[in-house]
């Protein structure tokens, strides 16, 4: 498997998506939450042009995005699903290590939120 790395933002994305759902809904969704986010970094590291991922060239050079809903398919179903999963990893590939520059919600303008200078550090 390639490797993989969360630029600081990433990692704060995931921290506040999961502190956020932990606070809105429970120990419950948050694991389930957990899992997707895992599912989802695991599916753009194994084919980060996978069918689904969308190239995001107004974002930076090589920047494509893939929708968490889209790896749902990949979590067991004993612990439930997240019924409507709402955020995109934001990535790049470089060589030999694909990066995540951010985790947003669907529902924000993506490129107000990506500062293709530092958000890949």
């Amino acid at each position: 498997m390639r490797r993989y790395r969360l630029s600081d933002a990433a990692q704060a994305d995931v921290i506040d998506i999961l502190a956020w759902t932990h606070e809105q809904f429970g120990e419950a969704a948050r694991l389930r939450h957990e899992r997707l986010i895992v599912a989802a970094l695991r599916d753009v590291v194994t084919q980060p042009d996978r069918p689904g991922s969308i190239a995001r060239p107004e974002l930076g050079a090589g920047v494509r995005s893939w929708h968490l809903r889209l790896s749902r398919g990949a979590v067991g179903t004993s612990a439930g699903t997240v019924r409507r999963p709402r955020h995109f990893l934001i990535y790049r590939f470089e060589p030999a290590l694909l990066v995540v520059g951010r985790v947003l919600h669907d529902a924000m303008e993506l490129a107000r939120h990506l500062d293709p200078d530092s958000s890949w550090k």
